[in-house]
C-alpha cells in the first residue's frame, strides 16, 4: 500500500457486492457522499473489492463525479471537453492525457492558492461583507474560463460551426464584462476599508 505525501498510510475502504462502502479505519459502513467530504478534506483512501481485493479507487472516484455533475448546479464538466476526452481513448495520444491533465490540475491549484494568498494580503484581516460572494463569483467566473479552454483539439480537426464561435465569442464578453463588474466591486471594497495608519 502506498503511502501518502506526510508519510501516514491512505484509509483502507471496502466495497462489498451490496455496493456498501466500508471504512476500515472507523469500523463504520459510509457513503460516496462521505468519500467526497473526505477529497475535500485532503484524506488519502484506497477503495477495495471486498471480494476479489482488486483494487477499483479510481472507479469508485469516478462514480463520485458522475455523482456531482448530476446535482443542479454543480456541473463542472463541459460537454464539448467530456466529448474531446472520450475521442482520445483509444488515440495514440491517450498515455499523455492523464500526466496533462495532472500537470494542470496541480497548476490550477497552485494558482488558486496563490490568489488566496494575494487576497488575504491586500486585504489583510479586513473582509468586508458580500466579499465572500465575490470570491464565489469569481470561482465561478475561473471554472467558466477553463470550460473555454479546448486543450484537446486534435490536429486536422474540422473547424468549429459558426455557432459555436459566436457562442464562444458572446461568452468572452460576458466573462470580460463580469471581470470589470468585479474589479469595479473589488476597487468600491478598497475605499470603504479603513486606512491603516
Amino acid at each position: 500500500m502506498a503511502q501518502t505525501p506526510d508519510g501516514t498510510k491512505p484509509i483502507v475502504i471496502k466495497k462489498y457486492a451490496n455496493r456498501r462502502l466500508y471504512n476500515t479505519e472507523s469500523s463504520t459502513y459510509i457513503t460516496l457522499e462521505t468519500l467526497s467530504e473526505m477529497v475535500r478534506e485532503g484524506r488519502d483512501f484506497e477503495v477495495f473489492d471486498a471480494k476479489s481485493g482488486e483494487d477499483i479507487t479510481r472507479a469508485v472516484l469516478t462514480q463520485i463525479i458522475v455523482e456531482e455533475e448530476s446535482k443542479v448546479g454543480q456541473a463542472m464538466l463541459p460537454t464539448n471537453f467530456l466529448r474531446q476526452l472520450i475521442g482520445l481513448y483509444g488515440n495514440n495520444m491517450q498515455g499523455v492525457v492523464p500526466r496533462f491533465l495532472e500537470q494542470a490540475m496541480s497548476q490550477f491549484s497552485r494558482q488558486q492558492s496563490q490568489m488566496r494568498a494575494a487576497m488575504q494580503q491586500t486585504m489583510g484581516n479586513f473582509m468586508p461583507p458580500g466579499m465572500e460572494e465575490i470570491g464565489r463569483q469569481n470561482m465561478a467566473m475561473m471554472e467558466r474560463a477553463m470550460s473555454l479552454f479546448s486543450p484537446f483539439a486534435l490536429q486536422g480537426e474540422a473547424a468549429a460551426p459558426a455557432a459555436d464561435e459566436q457562442t464562444s465569442a458572446e461568452e468572452i464578453d460576458a466573462l470580460r464584462a463580469e471581470v470589470e463588474r468585479l474589479q469595479g466591486e473589488v476597487a468600491a471594497l478598497r475605499a470603504k476599508a479603513p486606512k491603516r495608519g
